[in-house]
């Protein structure tokens, strides 16, 4: 599918509202500050007050767009993203096929658009112990708003045991893949190790080579 023909919005998604623009460009603001500064100092290093005066934001101000330090790498806007992936599929696409399709052409977006920022993040969640337990915290709640958004188009319950276990699974395999690329030093385009990954829910794991 080449760009012209994608279904999938650019990124990032157009917010409804001229205020939540703002704050989108805000919170992107600090967090631009931030990476740049934990780069520089390092995570444990870097604090909130230096973060704000880097962003030309009073502390206050900071903690108005994220509750602590660790929301600045973990907080993002793609969850909405996600949330029209699922939406705008053609009818009757299964939920592996969708989210194979849509996330990884997404991703590829991502990493043109955002690459650097996406390499420090990981970079960030791999190094710092803090960081990677609440990525998994994060990844609950991923994992909830797609089986609620899938569950809304196809009229089934979120709560479906079949739908839980199918959700479960393509979050656990996009994200043991894009760990799998930060570890390796985040080489090359982990949009294929997301492909590569959700290949195999697919096609059905297979034992032996």
């Amino acid at each position: 599918m080449t760009a012209k023909e994608s279904s999938i919005p650019d990124l990032p998604v157009a917010p409804a509202g001229l205020r939540e623009r703002k704050k989108i460009k805000t919170r992107r603001a600090i967090r631009r500050e931030a990476y740049r500064l934990f780069r520089e100092h390092g995570y444990d290093a870097t604090t909130v007050d230096q973060i704000a005066e880097a962003a030309e934001i009073s502390p206050s101000t900071f903690f108005r767009y994220f509750p602590s330090k660790e929301d600045v790498v973990l907080t993002d806007e793609y969850d909405p993203m996600l949330v029209e992936i699922l939406r705008s599929a053609p009818e009757g696409t299964s939920l592996i096929r969708i989210v194979r399709t849509g996330v990884v052409d997404a991703l590829q977006r991502i990493m043109r658009e955002e690459g650097e920022e996406m390499i420090t993040r990981m970079s960030l969640v791999v190094g710092v112990p803090a960081l990677r337990r609440r990525s998994y915290e994060q990844q609950i709640e991923t994992w909830r708003l797609m089986a609620e958004t899938y569950a809304a188009r196809t009229g089934r319950s979120a709560q479906d045991f079949d739908l839980r276990v199918a959700v479960s699974s393509i979050n656990a395999a996009m994200a043991d893949a894009i760990l799998t690329w930060a570890e390796g030093g985040c080489v090359g385009d982990p949009a294929v190790l997301v492909d590569r990954a959700l290949g195999i829910l697919e096609a059905g794991l297979r034992e032996g080579p």
